[in-house]
């Protein structure tokens, strides 16, 4: 639900009653990795304050905060279109996070590289904790080749947050000191995947709501980011695959939208355009294939033990380290794509799964990371 917690604020005299951390949520990936965190911030009797956005065809951070029970407060919007569009949906949002943080007594912003909100923070003199995962769009270090979040957030972070794949040097050069970094030893979706419990009964729930024959070859597809300002444009060989693949391995063919579904429902008649948001982890873990030009979702799914092919446009160091270690593939063409489809219904694309043990997930090192100053 949405609460804007005026009975935490006196008017009366502005005195601010409570301090808080405060946590923007801007991507569904940022709702599942700070959820654990939260709650265990939350039993130590910290007071936690939540910030989101939405935007036209963008509601999926919103849906699943309010699946997960977290309680936010919406701010701002989410710029989906050109780079004008996205920039004056950027100083909008800064605006009115501004005038809303002000009102509360904020001991720190903890984030996902969210520029709003880090600029609103940098610009209030609150500490920045930032996590990211993924500062450049490229396995090495080329620095053409850093994302426009990390530019604007690495440099104004207190403390940088990154998994063990991401070099040192890579924050280092973002203009950061050594004991500024905090590493941690997993790959972000282990966070909430370490003690996921798989529901045979909810997906075969979803398989009947949908009429979905299970006993077919299933294959799940989620397009990438293609409105992202780190993604050049929407790539076309993923889309123009589909209908191979659907009339040559006789495959049930479900979309989980990145954005607006009535267009995917018109291309793709033959498709099960999913629009509800759904615990998708049951449905990762289920299907037979996942087709993905995401990152999270991509690492999510190799991780369940799902064969995975990849298709996003570059490769990060965290998907180097999947494709390395034999966790998933990648391709950016149609034969290829083909022929990895046809492994997988031949059951010969199968994760090595075995790797994750080499990692491990230390809630505690976090929280004190957070907590301490």
């Amino acid at each position: 639900m949405i609460i804007d917690n005026e009975n935490n604020f006196d008017k009366g005299n502005g005195v601010k009653k409570n301090k808080y951390i405060w946590f923007d949520l801007i991507t569904p990936k940022s709702v599942l990795f700070f959820k654990p965190i939260i709650e265990k911030l939350k039993k130590r009797g910290k007071n936690i304050l939540i910030t989101a956005r939405e935007g036209q065809d963008y509601k999926e951070v919103v849906d699943l905060l309010r699946l997960y029970n977290l309680e936010f407060i919406n701010r701002g919007t989410f710029g989906g279109g050109d780079l004008k569009d996205k920039l004056h949906a950027s100083i909008n949002r800064q605006k009115e996070l501004m005038e809303f943080i002000t009102r509360y007594d904020v001991e720190k912003l903890v984030c996902l590289s969210s520029v709003d909100a880090v600029r609103v923070a940098f610009g209030l003199g609150l500490p920045v904790y930032n996590f990211y995962d993924i500062p450049l769009s490229d396995y090495k270090t080329n620095f053409k080749k850093a994302l426009p979040q990390a530019r604007l957030t690495i440099p104004l972070s207190s403390k940088m947050f990154k998994p063990f794949v991401v070099p040192d040097e890579v924050i280092l050069r973002f203009g950061l000191e050594k004991d500024q970094i905090v590493e941690y030893n997993f790959i972000d979706p282990l966070i909430w995947l370490k003690d996921f419990k798989f529901d045979k009964k909810y997906v075969k729930d979803f398989y009947k709501k949908y009429g979905i024959d299970r006993n077919k070859f299933t294959v799940l597809i989620r397009e990438e980011e293609y409105k992202a300002s780190y993604v050049n444009k929407k790539y076309p060989f993923l889309y123009e695959t589909l209908p191979e693949i659907y009339k040559r391995f006789n495959a049930n063919i479900i979309i989980i939208p990145r954005y607006e579904s009535e267009y995917l429902k018109k291309e793709f008649p033959f498709a099960y355009v999913i629009e509800e948001k759904i615990i998708l982890q049951h449905l990762l873990k289920d299907v037979d294939l996942f087709i993905g030009g995401g990152g999270t979702i991509n690492t999510e799914s190799c991780f369940l033990g799902t064969p995975t092919i990849s298709t996003r446009s570059f490769i990060s160091h965290y998907d180097k380290w999947q494709i390395d270690n034999g966790l998933m593939v990648w391709t950016n063409n149609k034969k290829e794509l083909i022929e990895y489809v046809k492994k997988a219904k031949e059951k010969k694309l199968i994760p090595n799964i075995k790797v994750l043990d080499k990692m491990k997930v230390d809630l505690n090192l976090l929280i004190e990371s957070i907590l301490k100053g």
